[in-house]
C-alpha cells in the first residue's frame, strides 16, 4: 500500500509539471530562467523546496536529536539573509539582466574572474553537493521502506540502486524541462512537504503526549529543559558566537549568491515578484524548525538518545508515528525534496557550463540552441559522475550536514567576498578579485584540511600524555583545539576584503564601474519590502529571546 501511494503521488507531480510547464524552448532565458516569467508563489515554493532536501530534513533533525533546539540558527537566520538579498542583491541582479551570478563578475571585473567563479561553483556541485544529496536521500528512502529486507539485497546494493534511480529521474526533470519545469514541480512538492512535515511533528507530539500535542510539547520540555536553549556553548556544533561571524556569511552566500538558489529569483517576471517571493520564503524559514528541528528532539525523547547513528532519528520517527497508509505519501514528498535539490543544482550547473564555459571559451559563435544543447550534455556527464561517487559518501565523517557546510567554505566565502566588494566599490580592479578568490579558496583548504588536523592531533596527544582519558573531556579538547570553521570563514572574509581594498588603493581601475540597466524586467521594488523585511528580522531576534 505504501509503495503504491508513493508511486501515485510521484507520478501526479511529474504529469502536472509536464503539462503546466509545456515544452521548454531552446533559448537562454526560456530554458535557464523559465522565460523570466516566475511569480512570487512559484519563486517562494521553489526556493523552499530546493533548500529542503534530505541533508536538511535528515541531517538537521539528526543534529537536533544530538544537541537540541540550538541548531535552529541554520533555519531562522536564513530569513535575515533572504531579506538582505531582497533589498540589496536582487535589485542589482535584475537591473543587470543576469542569468548567472558569475556574469556579474565578468561585468564588474573580467572574463577570467567569471570563469574561476564558475569553475568553483561547478566543482562544489560535482564533488560535494550533488553526491551528498543523492546519498542522504537514498539512505532515508532505503531506511523508510526497509529495502534490504523487502527485496532481499544488501544495504550497500540498496543504496546504489536508490542513488541511480533518484539521479536518473532528477536528471530527466532538470535537463529536459529547464528551470520552469523544475520550479513547477518544486512548488507542487512544497505543498506536500509542508503538510507532511507538519504532520510528522504533530503526530510525534501526539505520540509522546498520549493523543494531545500540547501535552506532548509539555512532556518534551519538562523532560529536558536545557535542550530548549538556543544559545550554543563553545563545544556545540554551532557556538552562539559564530552567529555574529561566519554563520551570517554562509547564509548570505547561500541565499544571495548560490546559483542553484538565486536562479529562481533571477527568473522573476519583475523585481516586485522576486522580492515578494523571497519575503514569503523568509517567513516560512522562520517556521522551519517545526519541520527540521523539533522532530529530532521528539525522536530523542522516544528513543531515549540510544540511536547509534543520529541521522537515523527522522526516518525512524516517521516509521514510528506515521500511519502505514500515509508512509507512501510522505516518502513521495521526501522523494520530491531529494529530487528538488538534485535537479535544481544540476540545472544551475547546466546554466553555468553553457553560458560561462561553453559559450565563452569553447564556441563563442554558438547559437542559443547550441548553448542549451551542449549545456544539457554536460549536465548528463555531471549527473553520472555524481551518481557514481555518491555511494562512497558513506565513508565520510558522521554528521553530513555540518560536513557539507564546512567543505562548502572552500568556494562560498571567496565568491561572496568579491561579489560584495564588487557592488560596494567602483574602483577596485580585476586583479584584486582574482587574488582574493584564489587565495581565499587555498587558505581555507589549508586551514581546515591541513592545519586543523595537525593542531587537533597535537592537542589530543598532549592531553593523553597528561593522563586525560575521559572521552567527554577529550571530545571537548578536540573541539577547542582549533577555531570553529565559521570563525575561520569570517577571518578569511575580512582578510580578503582588506587585500582587495589595498590593491585597489595601489592600482585602482581607470574608470569607475557602473551597472547598466538592461530593461529586461521591471525593477520597480515592492512597496512593502522594507517594513515586511524589518518585521521578519524582529521575529527572528524575538525567537532567540524566547529560547534563551
Amino acid at each position: 500500500m505504501a509503495f503504491i501511494t508513493f508511486l501515485l503521488f510521484t507520478s501526479l507531480v511529474a504529469i502536472a509539471s509536464y503539462f503546466i510547464a509545456g515544452k521548454a524552448e531552446q533559448t537562454n532565458d526560456s530554458y535557464f530562467l523559465g522565460g523570466r516569467s516566475l511569480t512570487a508563489g512559484v519563486i517562494a515554493g521553489s526556493l523552499l523546496l530546493t533548500n529542503l532536501s534530505t541533508e536538511q530534513i535528515v541531517g538537521l533533525n539528526g543534529q537536533s536529536y544530538t544537541e537540541g533546539i540550538l541548531v535552529m540558527c541554520w533555519e531562522t537566520l536564513a530569513a535575515i539573509a533572504m531579506v538582505i538579498t531582497a533589498l540589496f542583491l536582487l535589485p542589482r541582479y535584475l537591473k543587470g539582466g543576469l542569468t548567472t551570478v558569475p556574469q556579474f563578475l565578468e561585468k564588474r571585473y573580467d572574463t577570467v574572474t567569471k570563469t574561476i567563479a564558475s569553475g568553483l561553483f561547478l566543482s562544489g556541485y560535482a564533488i560535494v553537493f550533488l553526491p551528498i544529496v543523492l546519498y542522504s536521500g537514498s539512505l532515508a528512502l532505503v531506511t523508510m521502506f526497509d529495502v534490504p529486507a523487502n527485496f532481499g539485497i544488501s544495504h550497500n546494493l540498496a543504496i546504489w540502486l536508490s542513488v541511480w534511480t533518484i539521479g536518473i529521474i532528477g536528471s530527466i526533470y532538470a535537463i529536459s524541462g529547464g528551470l520552469r519545469a523544475v520550479a513547477i514541480s518544486d512548488s507542487i512538492n512544497a505543498v506536500g512537504l509542508l503538510i507532511g512535515g507538519i504532520m510528522i511533528t504533530v503526530l510525534g507530539l501526539n505520540y509522546i503526549g498520549d493523543g494531545s500535542a500540547l501535552a506532548g510539547l509539555s512532556n518534551l520540555y519538562n523532560d529536558a529543559p536545557d535542550r530548549f536553549n538556543a544559545i550554543g556553548g563553545s563545544d556545540a556544533s554551532v557556538p552562539f558566537a559564530t552567529i555574529f561571524t561566519g554563520m551570517m556569511l554562509v547564509q548570505l552566500f547561500y541565499w544571495g549568491t548560490n546559483q542553484a538558489i538565486i536562479q529562481r529569483a533571477l527568473g522573476a517576471k519583475s523585481l516586485k515578484e522576486g522580492q515578494k517571493g523571497l519575503l514569503i520564503a523568509a517567513f516560512f524559514k522562520i517556521l522551519g524548525p517545526l519541520i527540521l528541528v523539533i522532530p529530532g528532539m521528539i525522536a530523542f525523547y522516544i528513543f531515549k538518545g540510544e540511536l547509534e547513528i543520529a541521522d537515523q532519528a527522522y526516518p525512524k520517527l516517521v516509521k514510528t508515528v506515521l500511519p502505514t497508509a500515509l508512509v507512501g505519501f510522505f516518502a513521495a514528498v521526501l522523494f520530491g525534496a531529494i529530487l528538488s535539490s538534485f535537479n535544481s543544482a544540476l540545472n544551475s550547473s547546466v546554466t553555468l557550463f553553457g553560458l560561462d564555459i561553453y559559450k565563452q571559451h569553447i564556441n563563442k559563435d554558438a547559437t542559443e540552441a547550441q548553448v542549451v544543447k551542449y549545456g544539457k550534455r554536460f549536465g548528463i556527464l555531471l549527473a553520472f559522475f555524481a551518481m557514481f561517487i555518491a555511494p562512497f559518501i558513506a565513508n565520510a565523517p558522521a554528521g553530513l550536514f555540518s560536513y557539507l557546510q564546512e567543505v562548502n567554505g572552500c568556494y562560498s566565502i571567496p565568491i561572496l567576498t568579491i561579489i560584495v566588494v564588487g557592488y560596494l566599490t567602483k574602483y577596485i580592479p580585476a586583479i584584486a578579485a582574482k587574488i582574493a578568490i584564489i587565495l581565499g579558496a587555498v587558505l581555507y583548504f589549508i586551514s581546515q584540511f591541513v592545519l586543523k588536523g595537525y593542531f587537533v592531533k597535537k592537542a589530543l596527544v598532549e592531553a593523553k600524555a597528561n593522563g586525560i582519558t575521559d572521552i567527554t573531556e577529550l571530545d571537548m579538547i578536540e573541539k577547542l583545539a582549533y577555531p570553529h570553521f565559521l570563525h575561520v570563514m569570517a577571518i578569511l572574509f575580512i582578510m580578503n576584503i582588506l587585500i582587495m581594498v589595498v590593491i585597489g588603493m595601489i592600482k585602482p581601475r581607470q574608470k569607475a564601474f557602473k551597472l547598466a540597466y538592461t530593461e529586461q524586467v521591471d525593477i520597480e521594488p515592492y512597496r512593502f519590502v522594507k517594513p515586511i523585511g524589518l518585521a521578519i528580522v524582529i521575529v527572528v531576534i524575538a525567537s532567540y529571546v524566547i529560547f534563551s
